[in-house]
């Protein structure tokens, strides 16, 4: 009786553990790699040519070097965002509260208090409260759907609505102007020519990438997003590891609330509002699984810099908001068609 349990339940973990690379374990690796250059490829092609479109309709506007910088602030605060959710994503879920948790953040940050203590002491203490607060929200949301056991759409849609509202009762719905010399110094400079937000997003996005390609931490958050009881039975702690996921997403946001501080020099609870879209938006067109499994950080920023492009354009020419937001959808639901075909592809 025992040597039939045990030939029965034998096969299924080997079983499990293949599914964690859907396509073979002969040519899984080099399919994912063909498919994912060419993504990337693709998106860059799409970039030239939303550039071109730029040049062509914006002329020496478009191409200066004042429009670039312009560009490249819009897409800093939603890219640093997007990366903490590609992170979230590729584990299989979805963040909802990012835009919320980053308004409340620079609420929190841009309190008289806040910048009390931050004159009086150091202007990073502004710093250290958005990204708590960030964190914070982050690791509430892992812990209640690791170990509440409530599915990440809903958590994040709570935590989306009492962000915002709790931004809005500490804020009294008014905006709170930072008055803090040192964190404007330090924040609103520029190195080489370049903004210093600019540069934490660049920096924020290498730091993103190592920690998703050549760490034990990415590798299981592709583990897990691909195949979770997998996962589990290889070892990994996946509600610990679902939680440290969130919490990075939510520190993402802290980090993109001190940016827009020094952008606006002011903190409101309507920061950030539907910049949870955005950034999800620009996780599925570079290139991320909706499903979880396979991330990637290059796309990530490529997606951002494509509706930043796509935005300016848009600006540069005068055109409707409304058609916009139809152009983003029609992008939104090709990118969904294209990984609907490659997870075909990897099941072949």
């Amino acid at each position: 009786m025992s040597t039939n349990t045990s030939a029965e339940s034998g096969p299924q973990q080997p079983s499990v553990d293949r599914d964690l690379s859907p396509a073979g374990p002969a040519d899984a690796g080099p399919r994912r790699t063909r498919l994912s250059v060419g993504h990337s490829l693709g998106l860059i092609l799409a970039l030239a040519a939303l550039i071109t479109l730029g040049v062509l309709t914006g002329g020496d506007r478009f191409v200066s070097l004042d429009n670039l910088m312009v560009i490249l602030r819009q897409a800093a605060v939603i890219g640093v965002i997007s990366i903490g959710v590609t992170f979230v994503i590729t584990a299989g879920g979805i963040d909802l509260s990012v835009g919320s948790v980053m308004g409340l953040a620079t609420v929190w940050a841009s309190t008289l208090g806040t910048q009390a203590l931050a004159n009086d002491y150091h202007w990073s203490l502004m710093v250290l409260t958005a990204l708590a607060v960030g964190a914070g929200a982050g690791i509430i949301n892992g812990l209640i759907i690791a170990y509440g056991r409530v599915v990440p759409f809903i958590a994040t849609l709570a935590m989306l609505v009492a962000a915002r509202g709790f931004a809005e009762v500490i804020s009294g719905r008014q905006t709170q102007i930072v008055r803090v010399q040192g964190f404007l110094d330090a924040l609103r400079g520029d190195v080489l020519g370049i903004p210093i937000i600019v540069w934490i997003f660049a920096l924020v996005a290498v730091a993103g990438w190592f920690l998703l390609n050549r760490t034990t931490f990415g590798r299981r958050t592709i583990a897990i997003g691909g195949n979770p009881e997998a996962a589990r039975l290889a070892g990994i702690r996946v509600d610990r590891h679902l939680v440290a996921v969130f919490a990075l997403a939510g520190l993402c946001a802290g980090i993109g609330a001190v940016m827009m501080l020094s952008r606006t020099t002011a903190g409101s609870s309507t920061h950030g509002y539907l910049y949870e879209l955005d950034a999800i938006a620009a996780v599925v067109i570079g290139g991320t699984l909706l499903v979880g499994g396979r991330g990637t950080i290059f796309g990530t920023v490529l997606g951002v810099m494509v509706f930043a492009v796509l935005t300016n354009v848009f600006i540069q020419n005068n055109l409707d908001q409304s058609v916009q937001a139809l152009v983003k959808g029609a992008i939104i639901v090709l990118a969904v068609l294209l990984q609907q075909r490659f997870a075909r592809d990897r099941r072949t």
